[in-house]
């Protein structure tokens, strides 16, 4: 059995050394929401500090203690959009293997209609549908950072849903 030592134990995350070789990043698991409407796909524009920059995302967080994963999609949603919606567990992924445990939970919402959520205090969010081609091209021409759930989003859109 591996033998973890931490270096540090935070709020989202902790930091461990697994048999004084493994450096292992514990985070909390988190959600994302693939939202579309007329060929667009639902995006929150954000400053970033751990990259310094804005970044382009689609609705996303982590998911709380005692709370389902389709629960704080709902939330999650709500907060940062303003809007709710019929979810669809699509898939889930680990964000980065290598050194990280977190894995992101991927939901497609549909029926889209107006909610009521409390955005976080620290979280100064602009919401654009935005085609999902464009921000790609965006991206590849470093014009944009998009996160790892965006790329899901994007991706997934592409794949099953455009065509």
């Amino acid at each position: 059995m591996a033998n973890r030592r931490y270096l540090y134990r935070g709020r989202i995350l902790n930091l461990a050394l697994e048999d004084e070789k493994y450096e292992i990043v514990e985070h909390k698991h988190a959600i994302c929401v693939m939202a579309e409407r007329e060929g667009k796909l639902l995006f929150v524009r954000q400053y970033r500090p751990a990259v310094a920059s804005e970044t382009l995302e689609i609705p996303a967080g982590l998911i709380e203690d005692g709370e389902e994963p389709a629960e704080a999609a709902q939330r999650e949603l709500a907060e940062e959009t303003q809007l709710e919606g019929d979810l669809e567990y699509l898939t889930a992924f680990y964000v980065s293997p290598g050194f990280c445990d977190e894995k992101l939970h991927v939901f497609r919402a549909t029926n889209l209609r107006q909610a009521h959520g409390t955005p976080d205090d620290d979280e100064h969010i602009t919401v654009e549908w935005l085609e999902p081609e464009w921000v790609l091209q965006q991206a590849r021409d470093g014009k944009v950072q998009i996160s790892a759930s965006a790329m899901a989003g994007i991706l997934w859109y592409l794949a099953y849903v455009a065509h």
